[in-house]
């Protein structure tokens, strides 16, 4: 026998206990998946946007060692926060040593760096004068490409 109370039937509140239990648990299981790479949670699909005459772009300061130096301490000011410390990439922002971005042109990095991705958080970095963010663009170029797990075990 069910009763009814309001707009419940009183047989119906486990079911309902049980549904509310399941989606919690659920929603906490999810929120505590780790992403399959920390690489995967980002695309790089900004980097294509570049325009051909940005992506033809020169940097004037490639192969200036005192640039890479400026850069690295540009860098550790401005963009460390978000894409790590060794710009290896963070919760906020994609690793700077995989492929995608290390095979970009200077010019590319150089229009990222510039127009940002606001949408995604990166904020624009125009006010930075130039010489100064193709300092940051030549420090960027100066890292190695990061190994995957799965290069290393070969």
């Amino acid at each position: 026998m069910t009763k009814q109370i309001g707009w419940i039937r009183v047989a119906s509140l486990p079911m309902v206990a049980c549904a509310c239990v399941f989606t919690i648990h659920l929603a906490i299981a999810q929120d505590n998946a780790a992403p399959a790479s920390a690489t995967n949670r980002f695309d790089y699909a900004e980097l294509a946007k570049a325009p051909a005459k940005a992506r033809g772009r020169k940097n004037p300061q490639e192969g200036n060692a005192e640039a890479v130096l400026v850069g690295k301490k540009l860098f550790a000011q401005h963009c460390a926060e978000c894409h790590g410390p060794a710009a290896e990439g963070g919760k906020k922002a994609p690793s700077l040593r995989v492929d995608e971005v290390q095979q970009a042109t200077p010019g590319t990095l150089f229009w990222v760096l510039t127009n940002g991705v606001v949408r995604r958080g990166m904020p624009v970095w125009s006010k930075l004068p130039e010489p100064q963010r193709w300092a940051i663009v030549t420090y960027i170029k100066s890292m190695k490409v990061s190994l995957s797990p799965d290069a290393t075990a070969k």
